[in-house]
């Protein structure tokens, strides 16, 4: 595991200071292990990057993409390629989409966690 303390005290800042987007998608979908049995951590530091949301154990990254992302397209695909490279799947899902149906980003996430596992 990269995980890298010399970020913990800005994940914990973000975890603080989270977006609503993020707020809901942790409390409603990937908390207590609600996303299929998966323990999830947030806001977590990895090498030189902090992740949205991260299950360790099968090595799944999930990234909300709110409007200033628009603005950090570069730096995304850098972070991406990085935790590719380290062995890292990560699924995006837009913020606008978890305000407006949760449920569907559910389900999304749920069946692109399953297509890894397939292979």
């Amino acid at each position: 595991m990269l995980y890298n303390k010399k970020l913990k005290s800005l994940a914990r800042k973000l975890r603080k200071n989270s977006t609503l987007g993020e707020v809901l998608l942790w409390r409603d979908v990937l908390k207590s292990r609600k996303m299929l049995g998966l323990q999830f951590n947030r806001q977590y530091p990895i090498g030189p990057y902090i992740v949205d949301f991260v299950c360790r154990r099968k090595k799944i990254v999930i990234e909300v993409d709110g409007a200033s992302h628009d603005y950090k397209v570069e730096r995304d695909r850098e972070k991406e390629k990085f935790l590719r490279e380290r062995g890292y799947r990560v699924i995006r899902v837009r913020e606008k989409d978890i305000l407006r149906n949760i449920e569907a980003v559910r389900l999304f996430i749920e069946g692109e966690i399953r297509k890894l596992e397939d292979g």
